[in-house]
């Protein structure tokens, strides 16, 4: 192959990877991954949870476990939780 030959080859494959490279980022990239609607806020309601003990996330809590037991809160609470904080242990199942 002649020497020109394949400077121009060298340049088109080149320009193709710049190319697609362009292409990939657009399309694949952090600018084109938001939200499809627009943002809305809502209140906070009354079932909201509550922020997670302070420390390392996904850790379990550290200290020992202490039942609420106020009359509102066993109203709205489940068996199973209700079981769970009997027996001493962490609730693992919401309200």
């Amino acid at each position: 192959m002649k020497p020109i030959r394949i400077g121009m080859m060298s340049a088109v494959i080149a320009g193709s990877l710049l190319a697609g490279g362009a292409l990939g980022a657009t399309v694949f990239g952090a600018a084109s991954s938001g939200a499809a609607t627009g943002s809305s806020t809502t209140a906070p309601t009354a079932q909201s949870v509550p922020a997670g003990p302070p420390g390392v996330p996904g850790a379990p809590p550290s200290g020992k476990f202490k039942s609420n037991e106020s009359k509102a809160h066993e109203a709205a609470e489940s068996p199973q939780r209700e079981a769970e904080e009997n027996e001493g242990k962490f609730p693992t199942t919401s309200p």
